[in-house]
């Protein structure tokens, strides 16, 4: 187990300013985020969009009105923590839930995390890396492309449809399978 305690104090780490950057930028509009963002070296990242930058970002979100799409959107964020081994990192839980047309969607448990300069400005942020693919109705899927699917409106591309085993990966399954019982 790692003595989070002990790191903390070696490194001179501000548990609490981070906890509150973290809930700050994460409850800002997308107008309050880019001010929030470090002009020089940020990126956005999820299971399969970016690295974005700044602008690439900012322009991706404000071009994409999620709110228009999903009106009752809530992330609910939760769990928060100070990553004790990467500096400025802090990492959060989203179960978000929302619904367009009357379709309700619940996403599975997803991993978020921002990364703070000594400025206080993200320098990194992470989102929709699921944790528990049976959780939700998304088809495990989180970020955006899981709540699409969920109410009838997924995109038209491999990464934005529900995971499927491949034949190749089905047939080493069984394969393995197979070995282990002779095994016995």
């Amino acid at each position: 187990m790692v003595d989070t305690a002990t790191l903390f104090a070696a490194s001179g780490i501000d548990e609490e300013r981070l906890l509150t950057q973290a809930k700050a930028f994460l409850a800002a509009d997308f107008e309050e985020q880019g001010a929030m963002i470090s002009d020089s070296d940020f990126a956005f990242r999820g299971p399969v969009v970016g690295p974005l930058d700044k602008e690439s970002y900012l322009k991706a979100i404000t071009g994409f009105d999620v709110f228009t799409i999903f009106p009752d959107l809530d992330p609910r964020y939760y769990g928060f923590v100070v990553d004790p081994l990467e500096a400025g990192r802090v990492w959060a839980i989203s179960r978000a839930t929302g619904s367009n047309d009357g379709k309700h969607f619940e996403t599975p448990p997803q991993a978020v995390s921002m990364i703070f300069d000594s400025s206080g400005k993200v320098t990194k942020f992470t989102i929709g890396h699921v944790m528990d693919v049976s959780v939700g109705n998304t088809g495990g899927m989180g970020g955006l492309f899981g709540p699409l699917w969920a109410v009838g409106k997924g995109l038209p591309f491999r990464e934005a449809q529900p995971y499927k085993k491949s034949r190749r990966y089905a047939l080493f399954t069984f394969v393995g399978n197979l070995a282990s019982r002779f095994q016995k």
